[in-house]
């Protein structure tokens, strides 16, 4: 395939949507995501689709500007109603991150998908990749891990409608702010090195992505890594998704830890695959500590952390200390 000059991000790597520079002050930012329902109601369902999808745009740096709807459905089978829904609570984060829902498009199918097609603008210059991380840089996360765990917890009828309600929340929950934060600091001259967002290789696949790209590699604080209440508890009794056991199988020979990993919950915990998950952002210590600030004195719902920092040493290694 031929290279074109303008293309920022391709599919080369693994970073979360591509990247078109249009001229010397604008690029586009493209991606699509789409799933089937993770909770039974169709509107928070709606939401948290739409969110995990405008993340990626945040995850670059960038604004959404433009939207479209991508919809599977049992036409025959499943009532109007919920697919309005679905897609009434999609637009409902789309309006909230400032863009346009433009259109889309459907098909028959026996499962219901939902997602969208996302356009966004950044300056070239200011675009975030995860391969950018830099030794003595610190690492902020910007949303609690877990959403896996106790979803799994729900499925099983071991967690209530109140931890519903909280892992929905979290999840439908737009990056915006903390985006916006990255953007604020790097207008004062601060500078952001690299970012990206938490999803389905869990904390621990997503920085092994960012330190393998970036050739460094990170100590994280087990103590700073922000986990939903209770979700150690149901670690602790088995409730475990299979993405946990696959990431945590996979990525495990990156991971030195203080314990032999045996029974080591937090390693699970950052194993666990996470819808709509929050940024991972890579910055030096007073540009983290000027994101953390802005976003302290926002309206943003949850405590972002220092979770710890890059260092010098082998590509891709983490180690998870006390």
């Amino acid at each position: 395939m031929p290279k074109d000059d303008r293309l920022i991000v391709g599919a080369e790597t693994c970073d979360d949507a591509g990247v078109y520079r249009l001229n010397d002050d604008t690029a586009i930012i493209q991606t699509l995501d789409f799933f089937t329902p993770i909770v039974d109601d169709p509107y928070n369902f709606g939401q948290i689709t739409a969110a995990n999808a405008l993340s990626d745009v945040y995850a670059m740096g960038g604004t959404p500007l433009l939207a479209m709807n991508i919809l599977a459905c049992p036409i025959a089978t499943m009532p109007a109603a919920v697919i309005r829904k679905v897609i009434q609570g999609g637009l409902s984060k789309v309006e909230e991150a400032g863009a346009l829902l433009v259109g889309g498009h459907s098909i028959e199918d026996n499962e219901l998908k939902y997602g969208l097609s996302v356009t966004g603008l950044v300056h070239p210059e200011r675009v975030l990749l995860n391969s950018g991380a830099k030794p003595g840089d610190r690492l902020i996360l910007t949303k609690p891990l877990g959403t896996g765990i106790l979803a799994t917890a729900i499925k099983g009828s071991l967690a209530g409608t109140d931890v519903e309600q909280q892992i929905t929340h979290i999840m439908a929950t737009l990056n915006r702010i903390p985006a916006d934060a990255m953007r604020t600091v790097q207008d004062s001259g601060y500078t952001v090195h690299a970012c990206t967002d938490i999803t389905g290789f869990g904390l621990l696949g997503h920085l092994h992505e960012m330190a393998t790209a970036s050739k460094v590699c990170v100590k994280l604080s087990r103590k700073n890594i922000p986990i939903i209440s209770g979700c150690i508890d149901f670690i602790n009794m088995g409730i475990i998704p299979k993405g946990a056991y696959t990431n945590r199988s996979f990525y495990s020979k990156f991971l030195h830890t203080s314990t032999d990993g045996n029974d080591d919950s937090m390693e699970i915990a950052i194993s666990d695959p996470q819808t709509s998950g929050g940024l991972l952002i890579a910055a030096p210590a007073d540009a983290c500590d000027r994101i953390l600030k802005i976003i302290d004195e926002s309206d943003y719902p949850f405590s972002c952390k220092d979770i710890g920092g890059v260092i010098d040493g082998e590509s891709g290694m983490i180690y998870l200390e006390e």
